[in-house]
């Protein structure tokens, strides 16, 4: 089939990878417009812009779907699908018709359940143990399309969401290819999504991913796995901002502080850092003060000899 790859991020990179050595053609791909970035605020180019450059092939960079141009573009090239990965952007009713086999997005969740931008972080957010992928044809409403084709993937006991979603790109690849495939021959037949088990994943923002040392600490382990890489689990020392860059696995077996912690003090020795919660203190892997490089949360700890009592908020 002749397809249209709509994707912005490195993310729909294995995607594009297993597409293009497939039997289908990529006839051009659609991508976010290049985006400033960096102190000198250049127009940087999306990940999957670079991998059509590389290999001579057209891009297409609306500032809108809906954009009079783009429609007339993606009428000249009749693709006879349009797979999409993350692209980052709305497809209006106007476009959804033009390829003959619609267009068919890699979602990574199990659908219906956590619908939105931001799937493998609510996941692992609500503690989920298993998760997945999964294809489905684009509608109108917000990833509630029918279904072609699902995987499931283990959550392991310290992912973080950047670990999780490497996983399911790479595994979702190959589920799109089968799904293109099974609708260029025909075999393939898409299925209308459960009415139950219905979640929504709405984008995390940066407020989201402060740590809240009054909850337990299975609950803040949860946040920080999912806040990693983006968009950053932090906390404030000294009225400073401070990333948690990871927990101590290893915390667990740790001697436990001489008095119960309140929530958010710090307990620093020769083991390690901990810090109160709502339950057990956790122990801090790495961490990264502002403007500063990360760093062991040990030799954070021996440059700011947190005193007795000293919280985090």
């Amino acid at each position: 089939m002749r397809l249209l790859f709509a994707g912005t991020p490195e993310v729909a990179l294995p995607s594009l990878d297993a597409l293009a050595a497939s039997p289908h053609e990529i006839v051009a791909v659609l991508t976010r417009p290049d985006a400033r970035a960096g102190r000198g605020r250049r127009p940087v180019r999306s990940p999957v812009a670079r991998w059509a450059d590389e290999r001579g092939v057209e891009v297409l960079t609306p500032s809108r779907v809906g954009d009079p141009g783009f429609l007339d573009r993606l009428g000249q090239l009749q693709p006879d699908c349009c797979p999409v990965v993350a692209y980052g952007g709305l497809i209006p009713p106007v476009a959804l018709d033009v390829p003959r086999h619609g267009w068919a997005n890699l979602h990574f969740s199990l659908l219906p359940a956590w619908r939105g931008a931001a799937p493998v972080q609510r996941a692992l957010l609500a503690g989920d143990e298993i998760t997945g992928a999964t294809t489905f044809r684009i509608e109108q409403g917000l990833d509630t399309g029918p279904i072609y084709g699902v995987l499931t993937e283990t959550v392991r006991p310290r992912d973080t969401a950047g670990d999780l979603l490497a996983r399911l790109a790479d595994a979702g690849a190959g589920l799109l290819v089968a799904t293109m495939d099974g609708l260029g021959d025909g075999s393939l037949r898409a299925l209308p999504q459960s009415a139950d088990g219905v979640s929504h994943a709405p984008r995390l923002q940066v407020e989201d991913a402060r740590v809240d040392w009054s909850k337990p600490g299975i609950a803040i382990d949860r946040l920080v796995r999912a806040c990693t890489p983006a968009p950053g689990p932090w906390t404030l020392f000294r009225g400073k901002r401070l990333k948690i860059r990871s927990l101590s696995p290893e915390s667990r077996s740790w001697p436990l502080p001489p008095r119960p912690l309140a929530p958010g003090e710090i307990f620093f020795d020769h083991v390690g850092v901990r810090v109160g919660t709502a339950g057990e203190p956790v122990g801090l892997g790495e961490v990264q003060p502002e403007g500063k490089r990360a760093m062991a949360a040990q030799d954070w700890g021996n440059g700011v000899r947190p005193a007795p009592g000293e919280a985090m908020e």
